[in-house]
């Protein structure tokens, strides 16, 4: 009984508020001040309106705002998805770029050397690590065979070593096994490049009386019977006398880059198997 008293009571003094507020707003636009009685009502009703309209507009800035954030973040959401999906665009088109740019390359040398070649994707290292080698995806079903040698567009990489039948494995110039017969451009010595590191070479069995200047190319000189001749080798990067040695000491900067192999050219040997020749390129 006491809430139904107390419930009358609260609806009783909005009914007088509402009818307070309907007088005065009947009042309007007349050009006189406010009774006693009428500022009474202003002043009793005022507050409660003001309570009103405050949480009325809280509500509706943190419904709106509540909204907004929501399509804010979806948006967010949205614009990272798409500037990944650039980002891997733009770094696959770079990519084509450089593939192109490398395969222009082995096409100009393929041009220049006057062989028939076979062109191989260098797809991983050797898994002994005993060696300075790479693995190619071609073998015995394209033809190749142990000791065709390996170039790209820069010069000379190696020689195939091992062959099964989709894979083939290259002994880089590099390595401390690998030895090639070689000519120095200028002025026609020869000498035998042998791998050092894992970016030079040095030249054994150069004459003290050869003339070899630092700056000098360095070719292959076709002797051997592996390497055809004049593929780049490197440059001479330092020469010593050393007194009481037979030989001058001198060590060549590779023509390749090692590290950035990636296509290759296999030169097929006169007389090979004609199962290379349907995958030449």
């Amino acid at each position: 009984m006491k809430g139904d008293t107390r419930f009358r009571k609260i609806w009783l003094w909005i009914v007088l508020v509402g009818l307070a507020l309907l007088m005065l707003s009947s009042g309007f636009g007349r050009t006189r001040t406010w009774n006693p009685v009428e500022q009474l009502i202003i002043e009793a009703a005022a507050p409660i309106q003001k309570a009103v309209h405050e949480t009325v507009r809280a509500v509706k800035d943190l419904w709106f705002g509540y909204f907004y954030l929501v399509r804010v973040r979806e948006d967010n959401r949205r614009l990272k998805k798409r500037i990944q999906g650039l980002r891997m665009e733009v770094s696959r088109n770079r990519e084509l770029l450089t593939a192109h740019e490398r395969l222009k390359g082995l096409l100009k040398f393929k041009q220049e050397i006057e062989r028939r070649v076979l062109a191989a994707q260098v797809i991983g290292l050797d898994p002994t690590g005993w060696f300075k080698s790479v693995i190619i995806d071609k073998g015995k079903e394209a033809g190749l065979r142990v000791d065709f040698p390996v170039v790209n567009a820069s010069g000379v990489v190696g020689r195939i070593v091992s062959v099964s039948a989709g894979y083939a494995k290259v002994l880089l110039a590099i390595d401390q096994n690998s030895a090639i017969d070689c000519l120095f451009q200028r002025s026609r010595d020869r000498g035998m490049v042998k791998g050092a590191s894992a970016d030079r070479c040095r030249i054994d069995y150069v004459v003290k009386s050869a003339d070899v200047q630092v700056g000098d190319a360095v070719v292959t000189s076709g002797l051997g019977g592996v390497f055809p001749k004049g593929l780049p080798l490197g440059r001479v990067e330092s020469v010593e006398d050393v007194s009481n040695a037979l030989f001058k000491e001198i060590e060549m900067k590779p023509a390749v880059d090692f590290s950035k192999l990636e296509e290759v050219l296999i030169i097929i040997a006169e007389g090979a198997s004609s199962g290379a020749k349907t995958q030449e390129k």
